[in-house]
């Protein structure tokens, strides 16, 4: 799993990326929860959604928002950390020109940011959010969401009502043309202590159902 360095906005961002299986395995961007709150590319639901992703063979992608570990810059309360994913994904795709498909994915903070970028980018093919903290950020933007993807969240989450994440999902889900999935993980905290392995399975088993109708 090799470390990476590329340009970001506001200077040098480190990631670890795991290539593909082929040339034109699809390509998956991993980002992390909020980073005034000890969110880093190593979290560990974070790393169980990128092992979940590069297993199935996808490119995959995890980075440190500016500010983080070796990411140069400081916190930007969301714009700038947006302008990251953005580079991020860029690089991920130069990397990667022959990808088939094009996947994001979040947890908590880093949910609210993959579903921003998920409205800019036409090339995004899929999404898996989890934990999107509904309360907390406004996710009106989602109007209409222009992709199917999966939404997890659990049951006794203490900083994200369930009842919020679940509103946002059946709003998404009423839209045409798209499906959004919603799966709640029973007795899994906002952090998903000792939930981490019914969260790969969730994961994968969505993902593979993607790949069986041609979208990964």
């Amino acid at each position: 799993m090799p470390d990476v360095i590329f340009a970001g906005p506001a200077g040098r961002l480190e990631g670890r990326y795991q290539p593909g299986r082929d040339a034109q395995s699809p390509i998956a961007l991993v980002l992390h929860p909020h980073p005034l709150y000890g969110g880093t590319m190593n979290n560990k639901v974070v790393y169980t959604i990128f092992h979940a992703f590069a297993q199935l063979g996808f490119a995959t992608l995890r980075f440190n928002f500016r500010g983080v570990g070796r990411s140069q810059g400081g916190f930007d309360s969301g714009v700038g950390e947006l302008a990251d994913a953005a580079a991020a994904l860029d690089w991920l795709q130069s990397v990667n020109a022959n990808a088939r498909a094009c996947w994001i994915a979040g947890f908590s903070f880093g949910a609210w940011i993959s579903m921003q970028l998920l409205m800019r980018r036409p090339d995004i093919s899929g999404f898996i959010s989890i934990s999107p903290p509904a309360n907390l950020f406004d996710f009106s933007f989602l109007a209409p969401c222009p992709s199917s993807g999966l939404i997890l969240h659990g049951s006794i989450d203490e900083l994200v009502p369930e009842k919020e994440v679940l509103r946002l999902a059946e709003r998404l889900a009423q839209q045409r043309g798209i499906t959004v999935k919603y799966k709640q993980i029973r007795g899994a905290t906002h952090f998903y202590e000792d939930k981490q392995d019914e969260l790969t399975q969730q994961i994968r088993l969505y993902l593979e159902e993607a790949a069986s109708a041609g979208r990964a």
